[in-house]
């Protein structure tokens, strides 16, 4: 297979240049994939116009610079991500994201904080399979999970998420499109577009990728008030997103109560192998939650320890994050993710 990459440069700074995998262009031949190189790069550029655009070319997949990815299981692909918070070295690259492969097409989970990690993952499917890329399944709202979404969108695939998440996205949207790119750099974040959800899920749904089946199933306000798990029948591999944590401190920007109760009951039937938002793969559906539980426990119950002494918010801060320290060891970026989590913990137990 041809693909279709080009050069486009920011329009405000045209010294800063980025080569953007444009998947329409996707074609068997190189001749084929020149021959409709022109079109789709002017359509592709009056959508983003606040790009120009330079060279194209046709280039063969194994020359697409792609996310490492390991097979977990038979046509289970995962790109395990450091642990760490956005910066210009990792380039926004801090989530999983995984696709799965079925005798028909493929479904992607989570695409990734920028269009560039996007093209990176959709060049990792590509090395993988030629086949059609149907679905791409949002876990969660935030933009290290979804920004990478207009890349698959334009690979012909439905994007699936929780009925909740384009107006939650909507509400942060314009800061995101502002922050992020100080935060990682204007160039890793060039051509970054949200892409709309075609599909709202509020009740449980079935994908069928051709012989395997991915179940998805919206979870009430937990981690955020639109999170989405997904369940590959063919393996038994349980996509968690961010209700499971490993290795960065997790974020509380839903219901910590809420949380607490999701991770209490243990999926049905018990995942063989369990993806999270970010960390390492288990294959132990308790070993790989305990560090959630804890963390999300201890804060919890340090929480209602402060209200129970009647301290004010501003002192309660420093009381919790004192007590929760034992903890400090496990996780990145323990100080400053626990001292955004305490308010939110505080403002919903207050009134238990």
């Amino acid at each position: 297979m041809f693909h279709l990459v080009l050069s486009a440069c920011l329009a405000g700074a045209p010294q800063t240049c980025e080569p953007r995998v444009l998947p329409a262009g996707e074609a068997p031949t190189r001749k084929d994939c020149e021959m409709r190189a022109s079109p789709i790069a002017t359509d592709w550029l009056a959508r983003h116009d606040e790009l120009t655009g330079g060279n194209a070319s046709c280039v063969e997949t194994a020359q697409l610079p792609a996310l490492e990815t390991q097979q977990i299981a038979p046509g289970v692909y995962v790109h395990q991500s450091a642990a760490e918070q956005l910066s210009p070295q990792n380039r926004g690259r801090i989530a999983n994201l995984s696709f799965v492969i079925g005798s028909k097409t493929v479904a992607v989970i989570d695409a990734g904080g920028s269009r560039s990690e996007g093209e990176a993952l959709y060049a990792a499917i590509r090395k993988q399979t030629d086949k059609p890329i149907s679905h791409l399944i949002l876990t969660h709202m935030h933009p290290d999970h979804i920004l990478g979404a207009e890349v698959f969108s334009e690979a012909g695939a439905a994007i699936l998420a929780n009925a909740r998440l384009s107006d939650a996205a909507a509400q942060r949207a314009a800061t995101w499109m502002q922050s992020i790119p100080e935060q990682i750099g204007a160039a890793a974040f060039a051509g970054t577009h949200f892409a709309n959800v075609d599909h709202g899920i509020s009740q449980p749904l079935t994908v069928d990728l051709g012989r395997r089946s991915l179940h998805l199933t919206p979870v009430p306000v937990a981690h955020t008030d639109n999170d989405l798990t997904v369940r590959d029948d063919g393996s038994g591999t349980l996509f968690a997103g961010d209700l499971v944590f490993g290795g960065l401190t997790p974020s509380l920007d839903g219901s910590l109560t809420g949380w607490l109760k999701w991770l209490a009951a243990p999926p049905d039937p018990r995942p063989a192998l369990v993806v999270p938002g970010h960390g390492a793969v288990g294959d132990d559906w308790d070993r790989t939650s305990a560090p959630t539980r804890t963390y999300l426990g201890a804060l919890g119950d340090q929480t209602r320890a402060a209200l129970a002494a009647g301290l004010p918010l501003s002192q309660a801060v420093q009381a919790i994050a004192k007590a929760m320290q034992p903890l400090a060891g496990e996780w990145v970026d323990f100080d400053a993710v626990t001292a955004r989590n305490i308010p939110a913990a505080y403002a919903e137990l207050e009134w238990e």
